[in-house]
């Protein structure tokens, strides 16, 4: 039976044991090196090329998030499982774009770890709930905030003009005298924009304008 080859990048040395003592009772498991830190890392996987690659995030030198850039533009055939204390979106969504397969919190359990380990060595990523649940929210952010923008590249330059006036306080009458156009013209902008951004008052309008910085206050 073929062996799943690991590497384990830590720079905490009881972690390493802890998680290296579990592994070398696994009998498809064989732990082939072990680090403290990105350097040492690398000038190892110029003998060494394991399957697998278990690192942190945050290390003394090289970030896990570099290490992982590093490590799947350079050795694209090594999985990479992240395992850190770190599990807010900012540091999965960036360990997700520099190429891991599958991100952990250190305080998952050794069953877990091991399921990570056979599902990323058989090709599929592994995120537990916790951390799937963030990358759902991470999704649906980015959605929205997609959303929000095309919705202000639908105003065309004069509707932003007015949308500006109209956070400055200016009546329709006003903003048709400032701009050379008559009132209803104004109006007839007014309601494209609602219609566009699905508003219904020009108070929801000024909010939704400095929310989205179509207009400041000054």
């Amino acid at each position: 039976m073929r062996k799943i080859k690991i590497i384990l990048v830590d720079d905490h040395q009881m972690f390493r044991d802890g998680v290296k003592s579990v592994l070398s009772d696994e009998e498809n498991i064989e732990v082939i090196g072990e680090v403290g830190n990105g350097n040492d890392l690398y000038e190892l996987l110029k003998s060494k090329t394991p399957d697998l690659l278990i690192t942190d995030i945050s290390m003394p030198d090289i970030s896990g998030i570099n290490v992982t850039k590093y490590v799947s533009e350079n050795y694209p055939e090594v999985k990479i499982l992240i395992l850190s204390m770190h599990s807010t979106e900012e540091f999965i969504t960036k360990a997700l774009s520099a190429g891991a397969n599958g991100y952990l919190p250190k305080d998952t359990s050794m069953n877990e770890l091991l399921e990570a380990i056979n599902t990323i060595y058989k090709g599929d990523n592994y995120f537990n709930k916790e951390i799937s649940d963030t990358i759902l929210k991470s999704i649906i952010n980015k959605s929205k905030w997609e959303q929000e923008n095309y919705k202000k590249k639908m105003l065309t330059r004069r509707e932003k003009e007015i949308v500006s006036l109209v956070v400055d306080g200016l009546t329709n009458k006003e903003i048709a005298h400032k701009l050379f156009i008559s009132i209803r013209t104004v109006d007839s902008h007014k309601n494209n924009i609602m219609q566009k951004l699905n508003l219904k008052s020009s108070v929801e309008l000024v909010k939704y304008a400095i929310k989205n910085n179509l207009a400041k206050l000054d």
